[in-house]
């Protein structure tokens, strides 16, 4: 598979990080979530709508909602 991805978030305070990414071949968008090396977690794959109807509010969400935002003023402006 060929994946593009963009960080979305990294946490200052423990170093975890978000990425939005498209798997090229397949269409498919999503969040990946990547833990800290120290925190022993396993990396994470949820679909966008998932992740926003079910995540809460933390950064991570606020930050992905931003890049969308700006998508819509992008398109708006054109």
């Amino acid at each position: 598979m060929a994946f593009k991805s963009r960080e979305l978030y990294r946490s200052g305070a423990n170093g975890d990080r978000w990425f939005l990414v498209l798997d090229s071949q397949s269409g498919r968008v999503f969040v990946e979530h990547r833990p800290n090396a120290s925190s022993g977690g396993q990396m994470s794959r949820v679909e966008v709508g998932d992740f926003l109807a079910h995540g809460g509010k933390g950064p991570e969400h606020q930050a992905l909602l931003r890049l969308v935002g700006t998508l819509v003023e992008e398109e708006a402006s054109a």
